[in-house]
């Protein structure tokens, strides 16, 4: 798997997954007057969430191997062994590495492009005002503005940085 500033940086952008479960797992708390108090509605927003915990354990995977970690030291916090890991996690890295590639793909008519990596590989400066925002709102052990954006160097665009003359 090639590496490059461009890749670790779009392997960290997916990090907005994690925001997504923790907002969804709110929606769990009961409350007096909860609007989705109807049937079903808790079992719904309960399966949602491992959805979203499934895409955020995927996302994690690829940051993982972008790091460099090996499929062994990946496998011991997933409790299985390195090849069960591996496949396990196949599809997730093979539509990574391929969505460098070709990062849309058509819909069903032909008509509208549907992204493949994470939406913040696109714009990641609006990704890290988000995120940002939501860390300094939940608080995470800072009121720093910029508690997740702080440390990152911002790479150009592979296209762009090949067309600059020093």
């Amino acid at each position: 798997m090639p590496d490059s500033p461009a890749r670790r940086w779009h392997a960290w952008s997916s990090a907005s997954t994690p925001w997504t479960v923790a907002d969804s797992a709110r929606g769990l708390v009961a409350t007096e007057n909860d609007p989705d108090a109807g049937p079903g509605g808790r079992i719904s927003q309960a399966f949602q969430l491992i959805e979203l915990t499934e895409r955020a354990l995927g996302s994690a995977v690829i940051y993982e191997r972008e790091q460099g970690s090996s499929w062994a030291e990946i496998s011991q916090y997933l409790g299985t062994g390195p090849a069960e890991a591996e496949e396990r996690f196949a599809a997730n890295l093979d539509g990574w590495d391929t969505a460098f590639d070709v990062p849309y793909r058509l819909d069903d008519t032909g008509r509208k492009r549907i992204p493949q990596l994470p939406t913040a590989a696109y714009d990641p400066a609006l990704a890290c005002d988000y995120l940002d925002r939501w860390a300094y709102l939940q608080r995470l052990g800072t009121d720093q503005h910029q508690a997740v954006s702080s440390g990152l160097i911002m790479a150009a665009p592979e296209d762009e940085s090949s067309s600059v003359t020093p």
